[in-house]
């Protein structure tokens, strides 16, 4: 064989979280794996020197990824002094004054979920592909891509063909390894951008989640507010934020100045906080939903932002990511000796169990997402009656063991 031709059981296209979450998941399980990717920079992953300059992406990990992560020797790898929890969760509605309030030890559980910097999991994930001796090809362009039901056949921007019985194709929301199957992709703009920031509070956050449902208007004033503002908890008196508001509102949000930018998260969250000092400047992107028409096509698989990308608002867009790979690992473990891993019946298998998965978040961020846009005035009432009656221990048991089953 050849320098420019490789062979492996699996080449991952795409070294973000999910993809280099699969290359370690699928070395441990035994298969060679080549690990691609157009950005040279994936392999460094360090944190700056300075402790305040905290990443503007963050992630709310479920427990169970927390554990599915741990099992792989990635979490163990993380600064423990830069991993928020969440103990607790508190949900207004546009007009309670009472919060929905969730608490993890509702279910005898340590907490709902954990917040951690998007470069530090990355750097860990990468030190654990390098550690499981996965082969890394970075900042190469893919040029090429052929499939077959048994093979699948990708060529590189510097003459390196790759054949594999399997390619993941990890390589985000313009994907374009989807791109080069033709698979096409159902697209929803929400209308709504998101904007990330980070802040140091006056007053403890005590490790609870508290997030906001606003319709009360579209004007930048501090008396109306509008849209999803989520604050969690980072470590210390620090708290990062996600504020998906309607794109006109966003924008004239993100024309303020720091401290009048401040000044409308301080407000939008009743100060529950007190004083906040933001720290770097706010980021913002666009909400789509984007939802592939296949995952799988012959012998190429589609998993993280590739095969999907939905609302923010559930936190759950990396954790449903981490969950196909899970999923995807799980039926490759319980294939009989004979088969392959690019057998079709497991792989259509994959679909049904990710399609399952990803239409019943899809129901609750798109339920939500219809239910709180809504400036109809039954509609309000009965979102705010709703987030008052669930305050029944029952009911809140039975959503805190739903979040942590993530």
């Amino acid at each position: 064989m050849s320098d420019s031709m490789l062979k492996t059981d699996v080449t991952i296209v795409g070294a973000g979280l999910v993809g280099l979450s699969a290359a370690v998941a699928m070395s441990k399980a035994g298969h060679e794996v080549v690990l691609v990717d157009r950005q040279p920079h994936t392999a460094d992953g360090r944190l700056p020197a300075e402790d305040a300059d905290w990443d503007q992406r963050i992630y709310a990990i479920s427990p169970n990824n927390v554990q599915w992560l741990s099992s792989l020797g990635v979490w163990q790898l993380l600064d423990r002094s830069r991993i928020g929890e969440m103990h607790a969760m508190e949900i207004w509605g546009d007009a309670g004054a009472t919060p929905l309030s969730l608490f993890a030890e509702d279910v005898n559980a340590d907490d709902l979920g954990v917040i951690v910097e998007e470069r530090a999991l990355r750097k860990a994930l990468m030190q654990q592909v390098q550690a499981c001796g996965v082969r890394i090809l970075l900042g190469h362009q893919c040029l090429a891509l052929s499939a077959t039901p048994g093979q699948a056949t990708l060529q590189l921007d510097n003459q390196q063909v790759i054949e594999s019985a399997l390619l993941i194709a990890a390589d985000g929301v313009h994907s374009w390894v989807r791109q080069q199957l033709g698979i096409a992709v159902e697209q929803k703009d929400y209308r709504q951008t998101a904007i990330v920031a980070n802040f140091i509070t006056e007053k403890p956050h005590a490790n609870i989640a508290r997030q906001w449902f606003r319709q009360d208007g579209a004007s930048t004033d501090s008396a109306a507010h509008c849209g999803i503002l989520a604050w969690l908890p980072l470590p210390g008196n620090r708290i990062s934020i996600v504020w998906s508001a309607p794109a006109g509102y966003a924008d004239a949000l993100m024309r303020l100045d720091a401290a009048a930018f401040t000044t409308e998260v301080m407000c939008a969250g009743n100060a529950a906080l007190g004083r906040l000092t933001m720290l770097g400047a706010p980021a913002a992107f666009p909400l789509v939903l984007k939802k592939a028409g296949a995952l799988v096509q012959n012998s190429v698989l589609l998993a993280g932002d590739a095969a999907h990308r939905i609302h923010p608002m559930a936190g759950q867009g990396v954790n449903l990511g981490f969950r196909d790979i899970v999923d995807l690992t799980r039926l490759l473990s319980g294939r009989h000796s004979l088969q392959p891993i690019n057998d079709g019946s497991l792989l259509k298998r994959y679909t049904r169990a990710r399609k399952a998965d990803l239409s019943n978040m899809l129901m609750l961020t798109n339920g939500l997402y219809h239910l709180f846009e809504s400036r109809n005035p039954v509609v309000q009432k009965v979102r705010n009656w709703g987030l008052s009656a669930t305050n029944q221990q029952a009911i809140k048991k039975e959503l805190v063991k739903q979040a942590i089953a993530l």
